[in-house]
């Protein structure tokens, strides 16, 4: 039987096993909110008369996730995993029933934001937790799973929303929570339980965590209200974003002199730490841009219906976690990280282009293998990534190290997502009024100006995964550390 040391503490593989099986369900609870009520926006909005906001359905719950994530992340430092992560499951249960018998869209928006904050401990909790019982060099394994989830979740949320909604009502989709929920929170306490309780204590930064909250809120309303509701250049837009870089530095300046900080400022101080965040924000920012990209491609040029669509971005999803189990395995043999990422970014930056420049007439299925060329590499730099930033990080900042990455990935998502959607609405304009005129494409279903509008935005991605190798490159090749409880060698910078 193998046995793995943690101070005083010894973890046989069959209670690894049952951290990381409660962690994995709350993982797919806070993941598949993200998009599961995607496709049961419009019947909501025609069920409680609110079509003119729906969109802060799905915005509210990312918002206060992503604000939430790195509170968690440094609760969780000072007071245990197990301390933080129960009361996050419960708050997201009551929220989801209280999603569920909402009778007014304002009523279903503040219990999506307070759904959204349970939601924000599960993911920083649940991925800090494994630094618990795994050591950094074993850890990619399991990282594969979790991003396995995270797969499944993201493939898996419209299809179901859209079941439950067409066969059921909308409310299901948040009655079905409170199961899961349960079974999170019974899987979590036996996984839990087998944990040596560090608590730390200290005072709770609740003035960096409003800061915190508000820059985020500005920087997401920027993203939500510009080329929608304003103009990129309006007043509104720019003001936002102006208040949110304000609102940074404000946090900067009270985290140097906060007592238990939120965001510890050493953490940056680390060279590689920064660059790791960095291409943290620049992977989520090319994940989310395919996701919202590919599914328009293949309807809009290839006219596929959203079913045919769903299933051609699949093998895009499924490369990911083939490529994070794949590159798990592989940090466990050669304990580093730095050159799977490397290798990642490269394909992710060579697919991208190949998208961008690939003549016309190629058949659907060679961009479709293109795509999955392109999943394998992200799943190459998704758990890498992660690795490497909590191998780096002191045992005391683990939680708020993996939860300050988790809040990058979450902007650079909202920021990728946004990026596409602004590229193709300047572009398919003309595109689409000559759509009409396109009989002449040499390969049936396809249509050239339509997909020089996704060319452009295919290249734009390519260049970001350019930037990130770029990052890469300069990041320190360091081992992995053997046991737990060491603490990471300084890190020249």
């Amino acid at each position: 039987m193998q046995i793995f040391k943690r101070g005083l503490m010894e973890y046989t593989h069959k209670q690894r096993l049952q951290v990381i099986f409660g962690i994995i369900l709350c993982m797919l609870l806070a993941a598949i909110d993200q998009t599961v009520v995607i496709p049961a926006v419009p019947a909501i909005g025609a069920d409680l008369h609110g079509f003119a906001h729906l969109s802060w359905v799905v915005t509210a719950y990312l918002l206060t996730s992503t604000a939430t994530t790195p509170l968690y992340g440094r609760l969780s430092d000072q007071f245990g995993r197990k301390t933080t992560l129960i009361p996050s499951i419960i708050l997201f249960v009551i929220a989801s029933c209280l999603c569920a018998v909402s009778q007014t869209l304002p009523e279903l928006v503040a219990a999506r934001a307070l759904q959204g904050i349970g939601g924000g401990g599960l993911f920083a909790i649940s991925q800090a937790a494994i630094a618990d019982v795994v050591s950094p060099r074993e850890r990619g394994k399991y990282q594969g799973w979790l991003a396995g989830t995270w797969g499944v979740a993201s493939t898996a949320g419209p299809v179901v929303g859209g079941w439950v909604t067409d066969h059921l009502t909308w409310r299901w989709i948040f009655w079905f929570n409170l199961p899961l929920g349960i079974a999170a929170l019974i899987l979590s306490q036996i996984g839990l339980r087998q944990l040596r309780q560090v608590t730390r204590g200290g005072k709770i930064d609740f003035a960096g965590a409003g800061l915190l909250t508000l820059a985020v809120t500005a920087f997401l309303l920027g993203l939500s209200w510009g080329g929608h509701t304003y103009p990129w250049l309006s007043v509104p837009v720019i003001g936002v974003f102006v208040a949110g870089f304000a609102l940074i530095a404000a946090l900067w300046t009270w985290e140097q002199r906060a007592s238990t900080p939120l965001l510890p400022v050493r953490l940056f101080a680390n060279g590689s730490f920064n660059r790791l965040v960095a291409i943290g924000f620049l992977t989520a920012l090319i994940m989310f841009s395919a996701i919202f990209s590919l599914p328009l491609f293949f309807q809009l040029v290839f006219h596929a219906n959203a079913a045919q669509s769903g299933w051609e971005i699949m093998p895009f999803l499924v490369a990911s976690t083939i490529g994070a189990y794949t590159s798990g395995q592989l940090a466990r043999k050669l304990g580093r990280t730095r050159g799977l990422m490397l290798v990642g970014l490269a394909a992710t930056a060579l697919g991208f282009l190949l998208l961008g420049i690939l003549p016309d007439t190629l058949p659907l299925a060679l961009i479709v293998a293109v795509c999955f060329a392109v999943g394998v590499g992200l799943g190459f730099i998704l758990p890498s990534t992660l690795v490497a930033i909590q191998n780096a990080a002191p045992r005391a900042d683990v939680g708020a190290a993996t939860a300050t990455l988790l809040l990058l990935r979450a902007m650079g998502g909202a920021f990728g997502a946004t990026l596409a959607g602004t590229i193709l609405t300047m572009r398919l304009g003309n595109a689409i009024d000559a759509l009409g005129n396109a009989h002449h494409t040499t390969t049936p279903g396809f249509n050239p100006a339509l997909a020089a509008a996704f060319h452009i935005t295919f290249l734009a991605v390519a260049g970001f995964a350019a930037i990130g190798l770029l990052i890469g490159l300069k990041v320190e090749d360091v081992a992995l550390r053997e046991t737990i409880d060491s603490e990471p060698e300084p890190i020249a910078h």
